[in-house]
């Protein structure tokens, strides 16, 4: 198969839903033919390239009830559409669960952080040169992984754990979540499911063509943080090419329980 590259995006539809229900019921009626849009930086690319081909978008980001970053019982709440510069920047999230406030700022750039939303860099789809270049690899349908080999693009991929596919999810904030035993909001029109950070991410040993749970019709439209790790001790590392505007080599992320000098809990995600 040829990769190829155009100009101009194909005809597409376009919805702005502005109250839960009716995006819930768009994106049940849509499934597979529907494209959840936030803030759209890794949208157009691949619409553009034609290796995603949607029939319909719905754009997520007129819906107040999704955006915002609330205190609950037991931690907060952050809606999916909102920013990673209002993440970054809260007060509350500083002072707290700053691990993710510092995952937040590593972002991309600060254009791209001020528009591209939490549930956009959750949800985004791998970053590998041969998948999105439309070649027939694994996670495409086909039957190699091009960037499996000594020759293969492959700085961002997996170190460990991989399965025929060696893509691993891009998401700076997904390994701050996890080690922060966040809980991921997913809405359909049938109700809700509450799935642990850790659970929600799947590799291609389970899913060689998707990159979390989410299944057709559904919409993480919230992340909760338990006070389980408010104000611990946390460190946060990405390493990439370059300090801007760039994909991790690596993410690490730690929340460390210490008591007397003596480290009593830790969780690691990287």
């Amino acid at each position: 198969m040829v990769a190829t590259s155009h100009d101009v995006m194909p005809d597409i539809e376009l919805y702005q839903p502005t109250d839960e229900a009716n995006a819930l019921d768009l994106a049940n009626e849509l499934g597979s033919d529907g494209w959840l849009l936030g803030g759209g930086q890794d949208t157009y690319g691949w619409l553009k390239d034609r290796n995603k081909t949607p029939a319909a978008m719905i754009e997520l980001t007129q819906i107040d009830a999704w955006k915002g970053i609330k205190e609950i019982g037991d931690g907060i709440e952050i809606g999916a559409v909102t920013t990673i510069t209002e993440i970054a920047n809260n007060p509350l999230v500083q002072s707290r669960y700053s691990l993710l406030a510092e995952a937040a700022s590593k972002v991309a750039s600060p254009q791209i952080r001020n528009v591209g939303t939490l549930g956009g860099n959750l949800n985004q789809d791998a970053r590998c040169w041969y998948y999105r270049r439309g070649l027939d690899c694994y996670r495409a349908g086909g039957n190699i992984c091009y960037a499996d080999s000594p020759e293969g693009l492959n700085r961002e991929h997996s170190l460990f754990g991989a399965s025929r596919c060696v893509a691993v999810s891009p998401s700076d904030t997904a390994p701050a979540l996890v080690a922060l035993e966040a809980t991921m909001v997913v809405s359909s029109s049938s109700g809700q499911r509450l799935i642990p950070a850790q659970d929600y991410f799947i590799g291609p040993d389970r899913d060689i063509v998707h990159m979390t749970v989410l299944n057709d019709g559904e919409i993480l439209t919230a992340v909760r943080i338990p006070n389980t790790w408010a104000n611990a001790e946390f460190y946060f590392e990405k390493v990439a090419d370059r300090n801007v505007w760039d994909f991790a080599l690596v993410n690490v992320a730690a929340a460390i329980k210490v008591s007397g000098g003596v480290i009593e809990d830790i969780r690691l995600a990287c």
